[in-house]
């Protein structure tokens, strides 16, 4: 919730002053163009510069929320190092540098669909497993004209897994995560805490794995921002290079005009 000390109605992001608001941004298809595997995004230094600069303007109420680890999303920033939450918010870095990690225990039905997902993908050239511990994921950027069939076989897997785990089917990848946490949870967790306290967030997202911190945002008089079509939000704009200049004219001072 909303620090209720703090001023109800803080200037509209769509003005010169940003005081007020806070700022989380999603990386894949956001911050960065999707890749044809995950390990192949680069992060320049132009991008690094410009988060920096927007984080200053926002006093510091900044944090990057990812599907990725926290280990790997520290990777590809360095040597950036912000607030972050990674695994969909199973776990999260606060401003502080306190580390936070939700219940993420594993069980038979959870390690069956590790399973299954690793022998799809070692029978479907093109087709990539990732195992990030707690979660895990299949992916076929390489292959879109398989999403079809890959769907079909991934929905009974989704479907065994019962209420612990939640299945996210986002642009040519399917993930199996704890329920435990959300990007949503996570957003309410760091607006709990200072930079952040009190203010009014702005989440940048491009797929159904942002859902949940759409939700939330929007719930507390936020702005939900969508990069491309995949998914509905308050505003709009068509690309992560859109999502760059939309940074700079926060970094700047300039309106941002949904």
């Amino acid at each position: 919730m909303l620090d209720p000390a703090a001023d109800p109605d803080p200037p509209p992001v769509t003005s010169q002053d940003h005081t007020g608001w806070c700022l989380f941004l999603d990386v894949d298809g956001t911050l960065l163009e999707i890749a044809p595997t995950p390990d192949a995004v680069r992060v320049t230094e132009p991008l690094l510069e410009l988060l920096e600069r927007t984080r200053d303007s926002m006093q510091g109420a900044a944090a990057l929320v990812s599907g990725r680890s926290i280990a790997t999303v520290d990777e590809l920033f360095a040597p950036l190092r912000w607030p972050v939450a990674g695994l969909h918010g199973l776990e999260r870095r606060d401003a502080a540098g306190r580390m936070h990690v939700a219940p993420a225990t594993t069980d038979r039905a959870f390690e069956a669909a590790r399973a299954a997902l690793a022998e799809i993908a070692a029978a479907t050239p093109g087709a990539l497993f990732e195992d990030k511990g707690p979660t895990v994921a299949l992916h076929w950027r390489a292959v879109p004209e398989l999403e079809a069939e890959l769907r079909r076989r991934l929905r009974p897997i989704a479907q065994r897994l019962g209420p612990a785990y939640q299945s996210l089917e986002g642009r040519r990848v399917f993930e199996i995560k704890p329920a435990t946490a959300s990007k949503g949870s996570a957003i309410r967790a760091f607006l709990a805490e200072p930079p952040f306290l009190g203010r009014r967030p702005m989440f940048v997202g491009d797929d159904v794995t942002d859902l949940d911190g759409f939700a939330v945002v929007d719930d507390l008089g936020g702005l939900s921002v969508a990069v491309g079509d995949a998914v509905e939000a308050q505003m709009r704009v068509a690309s992560p290079r859109d999502v760059r200049a939309l940074l700079a004219d926060l970094a700047e001072g300039r309106p941002v005009v949904p």
